[in-house]
């Protein structure tokens, strides 16, 4: 089954590139495309897509403010952010109200093709490491947290959960927790997955996001 992609960018050159790109790919296919975030919610109302490639900066409803309405869907599709900035502010934002990941408009097509089906799998999307760099540059938007966690959701895990947790925030992939904890990686994909319906995640992003909202990880530092 072809993963179902929504092109959202006000520039109609840019979305004729991303759409000749996927549309070479036997897995995906282009469903829907919109000028604007209001339009991209208009056109998302009858048609069924997987992934929706965002811009951020348009017109009328930016992407930040789409994404936020189309996370709070039931079952909404996921959002990859596309920005022209590597630290952007946008993003920042964009990944706080639900976006599952950035990448850089000028992307090699390799690279985005391979984060659309990580999105779509609802893997990580993005080098964790980028994000903990966008984390750290926007922390001072956070509110300030003390050494220990103050979130209460995250009280609810189990001491190796934690543990998972801040190292996955730490920008660690599966394979490396693995090495990290000397366990297999489907048992450390079992503690993600548990982590993320303990927290009411949708993925790695947010688990990001959330150990810095609550302390577990500081800016420029481990927990």
């Amino acid at each position: 089954m072809s993963i179902r992609v929504m092109l959202v960018d006000d520039q109609v050159l840019l979305r004729t590139g991303f759409r000749m790109v996927l549309a070479a790919q036997p897995d995906m296919e282009v469903v829907a495309e919109a000028g604007d975030g209001q339009e991209a919610l208009e056109v998302l109302a009858g048609t069924a897509v997987d992934v929706v490639l965002m811009d951020v900066r348009m017109p009328r409803l930016d992407g930040v403010e789409a994404t936020r309405r189309i996370c709070a869907q039931d079952d909404p599709p996921k959002v990859l952010i596309l920005t022209t900035f590597d630290l952007d502010e946008y993003a920042f934002s964009a990944l706080k109200v639900g976006a599952s990941g950035f990448m850089l408009k000028d992307v090699p097509p390799a690279e985005l093709l391979g984060a659309i089906r990580a999105v779509h799998s609802g893997d990580a999307v993005v080098a964790p490491s980028t994000t903990r760099r966008l984390l750290d540059r926007f922390t001072p938007m956070l509110p300030s947290a003390g050494k220990e966690p103050t979130s209460a959701e995250i009280g609810r895990l189990t001491e190796r959960e934690r543990e998972v947790m801040l190292l996955v925030a730490q920008g660690l992939s599966n394979g490396e927790i693995a090495a990290r904890l000397v366990l297999s990686e489907a048992t450390v994909k079992t503690h993600v997955g548990r982590i993320l319906t303990k927290l009411g995640l949708r993925d790695r992003v947010q688990v990001v996001v959330m150990a810095y909202e609550s302390g577990l990880v500081r800016a420029g530092g481990k927990g």
